[in-house]
């Protein structure tokens, strides 16, 4: 895996994504390691700016096969590096993709500290970059000249544009926006009848723009995010533990063991004790009367005689 520049003829543009929203703070190293989770990688390569060498807040990184390029867009997108939310997805899907329908504007008045992460991060809320954002700068000594160009991939998105952005101030200044001009040299900008016309045909014939993969990509993490909330499947839960047995309601006795009735004898009164032992109320009672009775003697509980403190027990 590298990360030198690759130019844009020899990159895999069907395996490759684009990031976007980068911090000031990552580096390639930190790129590649965050990129390589979604398969193995050819390059990668964050464009920097020629005087500070500080990345311009994007990059692109090429994968082994549009599968993976694939995935990365679905499952990286949106993650977070130093509290910046990424933008992640496919750099060009095909060749119908990447049809430029001429909604290009013209940035002018631009502050000297604006560079084109400065334009990505402000105009990326009103739809998506056919191209990325540029800044005109001068050849030799790479200062910016002042001006820049921003292509969306609608019309309707370069509207919105132009009709939030044109006079707001960025950087203290306030920004002049316009169609660009065509590179045909004839001074006709762009955005006339005729290129909305055919911008307007090509979503007709089903020609798959960037803008129309967003949402595809969208709906795809949703179902996602709506499987992995689903509740366990209730297979994988342990069945109820039934009982050993079980004895059926109204067999099981009020008390255990049963009690047997007591025989009575003449005026003896016997009667079952707490701890389950058969006695007499009656004082008198014999040992013979309670045995007949088949239960233990109970005799009254007898007193111990008072012994005074006084009485000698010396018999000397």
């Amino acid at each position: 895996m590298s990360t030198r520049p690759a130019k844009e003829s020899e990159r895999n543009q069907e395996a490759t994504v684009y990031i976007g929203n980068i911090d000031e703070n990552a580096d390639d190293e930190l790129i590649c390691e965050l990129m390589i989770q979604a398969g193995p990688l050819v390059s990668v390569h964050l464009p920097k700016d020629r005087v500070n060498q500080i990345h311009q807040g994007f990059g692109f990184a090429e994968y082994l096969n549009e599968r993976d390029a694939e995935y990365a867009a679905l499952i990286m997108n949106g993650v977070r590096l130093y509290g910046k939310a990424l933008r992640v997805n496919k750099a060009l899907l095909d060749k119908q993709k990447a049809i430029d329908v001429g909604a290009d504007l013209y940035i002018g008045n631009l502050d000297s500290m604006v560079d084109e992460r400065v334009l990505a991060d402000t105009f990326s809320a009103f739809g998506n970059f056919v191209s990325q954002p540029k800044v005109a700068r001068d050849a030799d000594t790479g200062a910016p000249k002042g001006y820049g160009f921003v292509s969306f991939d609608s019309f309707e998105a370069s509207d919105r544009a132009l009709e939030s952005m044109n006079g707001q101030y960025l950087m203290n200044k306030p920004l002049v926006i316009n169609y660009a001009y065509k590179r045909d040299g004839k001074g006709e900008r762009h955005g006339d009848e005729a290129e909305r016309l055919l911008a307007a045909q090509a979503q007709k014939n089903n020609y798959k723009l960037p803008s129309q993969f967003s949402q595809q990509q969208q709906q795809q993490q949703q179902q996602q995010q709506q499987q992995l909330q689903q509740p366990p499947l209730q297979q994988l839960q342990p069945p109820p533990v039934q009982p050993p047995f079980s004895i059926p309601q109204g067999q099981i006795p009020q008390q255990y063991p049963p009690q047997h009735p007591i025989p009575q004898f003449g005026n003896m009164k016997l009667v079952r004790g707490p701890n389950g032992m058969i006695q007499s109320t009656t004082p008198l009672a014999t040992a013979a009367a309670v045995a007949a009775a088949g239960a233990p003697p109970v005799f009254p509980v007898v007193p111990p005689p008072f012994i005074s403190r006084a009485t000698n027990f010396d018999h000397r």
